[in-house]
């Protein structure tokens, strides 16, 4: 930290928001207003930002790109964390990291990237730790939700023979970012098979599971996304697994697929989710599932609630870590009780 950065009195509830007016960033400013936090939003273009409103919101805008540390370092002043929305993460995580560490602030992110997770964590453990800060990847739908179901799912279990988890859309509308980072990422999925880390097995499984309205039947292909290298930091498990409905993994993959569309003030889309996880051990079988609508835009209250706590010191550790490391499970999934309906944990003997 310079001696400038070292005068500035950095206010508890400021929070920067890099890449804010993307689709996303701006239900996260959104999120962090409403609970009565100060955004600071953070863009590429200050053209882009004056656009998306936010100082006529009264919220400070600041213009900063990831190539130059000196304006990321002025853009993230004051502030006591910084939330990443600005993908693909493989171009931007390492570089805002640095500049949190910089500043000794907390720094989370909401990537569905695999790789980005896991250089997150390679590169910034020691120096998170050394900076007593909070460091978290994947904090989003895709990555820290799933990991915060297993974590709670396990309960006083500790370790697991088989954790499947299935995402299923009735529709998935990438917006922008999504597609750009779906082009770039391309490499290999992981999932964890007889104990080891590896690439998923080719060609994907597929698995069939019957939930809820209005999914019913659904087909799920194996597509894991971040969550995978967030669990492995946590759970010992023989096998895991993480599979995507094959009508959203339809409509990713179509061109013609449109973006998403607001159908309410809050700018959500009409999309609905679900997240089952399935845990085995021996004669056990434990299932949760978690019910939503817009995946893009829960995304908001997750990691705003995860960086409240963290302000707050409602934390069980610091350093690089997945949610589940940091946080208690079961009491941060309540919370987010108005945006997610979860079917409570059952555990059954086999057969299911």
């Amino acid at each position: 930290m310079t001696m400038h950065q070292a005068d500035i009195i950095r206010t508890p509830h400021s929070v920067a928001v890099f890449g804010a007016n993307g689709h996303t960033g701006r239900f996260v400013v959104t999120e962090l207003l409403r609970r009565g936090l100060k955004p600071i939003a953070i863009g590429r273009n200050a053209g882009r930002l004056a656009e998306a409103g936010f100082a006529e919101r009264g919220v400070e805008c600041r213009e900063a790109a990831t190539e130059d540390d000196e304006a990321l370092d002025g853009a993230l002043a004051g502030a006591a964390a910084v939330i990443n929305c600005a993908g693909p993460f493989m171009a931007t995580a390492d570089a805002v990291v640095r500049a949190a560490l910089r500043a000794g602030i907390h720094y989370l992110d909401i990537t569905a990237e695999q790789p980005s997770v896991q250089a997150t964590f390679d590169r910034h453990e020691a120096a998170a730790a050394k900076a007593g800060v909070v460091v978290i990847p994947a904090m989003g739908f895709y990555g820290g939700l799933a990991d915060l179901l297993v974590a709670a799912l396990m309960g006083e279990w500790r370790d697991a023979d088989t954790v499947e988890i299935r995402v299923a859309l009735d529709s998935w509308l990438p917006t922008k970012g999504t597609r750009v980072t779906g082009e770039k990422n391309t490499s290999r999925r992981l999932s964890v098979s007889g104990g080891q880390l590896g690439p998923v097995h080719q060609p994907p499984a597929e698995k069939v599971s019957v939930l809820p309205a209005p999914f019913g039947r659904q087909t799920f292909v194996e597509l894991p996304f971040s969550e995978v290298p967030l669990i492995v930091r946590h759970v010992r498990t023989r096998e895991l697994h993480s599979y995507l409905s094959t009508t959203a993994l339809r409509d990713v993959r179509d061109p013609s697929t449109p973006p998403p569309k607001a159908i309410d003030q809050t700018g959500r889309s009409a999309q609905r989710f679900a997240v089952e996880v399935i845990v085995t051990q021996g004669d056990l079988r434990r299932r949760i599932l978690a019910q939503g609508q817009d995946i893009y835009a829960v995304t908001a209250p997750i990691i705003c609630e995860a960086v409240q706590r963290i302000l707050s010191g409602d934390i069980r550790d610091t350093g690089a870590k997945p949610p589940a490391a940091i946080f208690d499970a079961a009491s941060f999934l309540q919370a987010l009780g108005a945006n997610l309906l979860i079917e409570a944990a059952e555990t059954l003997l086999f057969p299911a």
